[in-house]
């Protein structure tokens, strides 16, 4: 993916390139979201991708009532109830983990955001697997799945496609169905992969980097929830989400900037919700609406939000008494979303 595009492009609501159609402004973002209906299953989006993993009528391929219906008992899992019911599951080890910050200790953050994630989501499931093991094959699978569906330079001026035929299982398999294949032997389902995925591959990217931005803007003493929306929003977990129209329809008022069939759109989350125009403010943030952006808008809103945000609220709190500061780093290069391999933390005081 050139990413120089979107920075270069970033000033404008839209902007287009051969069949790919960047889009910034929120309105546009919005729009494509709620006005526009989508091919779930196009090769290069989420639905697509989703296919490939668990086969067709998942939650990110579904239309009409089928993903309504679905919908709901994900909100049904994930809403306060349920969100209260797995809370224990990520504080615990949150306590036990940062513990060793008191004496001095040094802490690898995205272990222990991996820690959490694979907890949360085995318990999601109802899965009996080793936390850390269930988040190493969903981010494999993720990564492998991203390398394989996301445009790269020479496609962004090509046709959208419909998804490829299910590959002869006779075959050899590709790096991203051996990856998909380990997951779903771990958690018994190609649907529960597809899950796991979804929520342990956004936790990972989210936790540390939000710590680290806090950490160098020493953020710690603002209020967690605050915070919290605000370093989700800057940091956008899931920056890019890659859309094809089913049909004709247009992304700005007055009938302006037209897409169909065969367009790609390439929605820039954090853009949409004004992370490149302002840092984040938990004294003085942006509206809610703007802010509520990076989880989507309308049907296609990500119906994780209130997990996430419950999580992210609940790390900084844990982490705020030690004021931690970064004493290592590394970029992971090769993950699905942007995030760090190491960010290890020591007590700041």
């Amino acid at each position: 993916m050139p990413f120089g595009l979107l920075a270069a492009t970033r000033h404008r609501p839209v902007f287009r390139l051969g069949r790919t159609v960047f889009v910034h402004d929120p309105v546009a973002y919005r729009r494509a979201l709620t006005s526009v209906p989508l091919d779930r299953t196009a090769e290069g989006t989420t639905g697509g991708a989703a296919g490939r993993l668990a086969g067709p009528d998942t939650l990110f391929d579904q239309h009409g009532e089928s993903h309504r219906r679905a919908r709901r008992d994900a909100a049904d899992r994930l809403g306060a109830a349920g969100v209260e019911r797995l809370r224990p599951i990520w504080t615990s080890r949150l306590e036990r983990r940062l513990a060793g910050l008191a004496d001095g200790s040094p802490v690898d953050l995205v272990t222990l955001a991996a820690e959490i994630a694979g907890a949360t989501a085995a318990a999601l499931l109802d899965l009996s697997v080793d936390p850390l093991e269930l988040a190493s094959a969903a981010r494999e699978a993720a990564a492998a799945a991203a390398r394989a569906h996301l445009p790269g330079p020479r496609s962004l001026l090509r046709r959208a496609v419909p998804p490829r035929a299910a590959p002869d299982r006779q075959s050899a398999l590709t790096p991203a169905e051996r990856a998909a294949q380990r997951l779903s032997d771990l958690v018994g389902s190609p649907l529960n992969a597809v899950l796991a995925v979804a929520a342990i591959n956004t936790t990972v990217a989210a936790l540390p980097r939000a710590a680290a931005w806090a950490s160098d803007d020493e953020l710690w003493d603002a209020d967690p929830r605050a915070l919290a929306d605000e370093l989700l929003r800057v940091t956008s977990p899931t920056p890019l989400l890659p859309r094809v129209p089913a049909v004709t329809g247009t992304l700005l008022p007055g009938g302006r900037c037209p897409v169909g069939p065969g367009d790609r759109m390439l929605l820039i989350t954090r853009h949409a919700a004004g992370a490149h125009r302002r840092d984040p403010d938990p004294a003085g943030p942006p509206s809610p609406q703007q802010s509520q952006l990076v989880f989507g808008a309308g049907p296609h809103a990500c119906p994780g939000a209130a997990l996430a945000r419950a999580q992210m609220t609940d790390f900084l709190a844990a982490l705020a008494p030690y004021r931690p500061r970064v004493v290592r780093a590394r970029a992971d290069r090769h993950s699905a979303l942007p995030g760090w391999a190491v960010l290890t933390v020591r007590a700041g005081r």
